[in-house]
């Protein structure tokens, strides 16, 4: 601005684009933590908890059978909310396909562990594993 090269108004502009382009890179960032999180739970479920359980109670399989599928859907779905998250980046105007990804990621998320606890807090209990990890488990 000093140098007459940069209104006052172009300055807020450039610091506007910038304050929205750091937002956005925070949205990225959270999601990616977000998702990393997700990812490790079903990874230690199926590698840990899934097999312990399927030992000591052939009952649960079918259960397990689901809820290892339904892992592999919302591995699916997070890879949805990461595409619309890049394209809201190329057009961070358009909020509506990142917002249709991310209700379609909530819906999943929030079916998958409403059944995965219907199904599994009490053979969790009763195998092994103790409330700590129960709690750990619902994070």
């Amino acid at each position: 601005m000093r140098a007459g090269t940069l209104s006052a108004g172009d300055a807020r502009s450039a610091i506007n684009q910038m304050t929205l382009r750091q937002n956005n890179w925070s949205l990225g960032a959270y999601c990616a933590s977000y998702c990393r999180v997700v990812t490790q739970h079903h990874t230690l479920e199926d590698t840990s908890v899934f097999p312990h359980l399927r030992a000591q109670e052939k009952e649960l399989e079918p259960v397990i059978d689901r809820l290892t599928e339904e892992h592999h859907v919302i591995h699916r779905v997070l890879n949805d909310v990461d595409t619309a998250l890049v394209e809201f980046i190329n057009n961070p105007g358009d909020f509506a396909p990142l917002q249709e990804a991310v209700d379609v990621l909530t819906d999943t998320l929030l079916s998958h562990l409403a059944y995965e606890e219907r199904e599994l807090v009490e053979p969790l209990a009763r195998y092994g594993f103790y409330e700590g990890q129960v709690r750990a488990l619902r994070r």
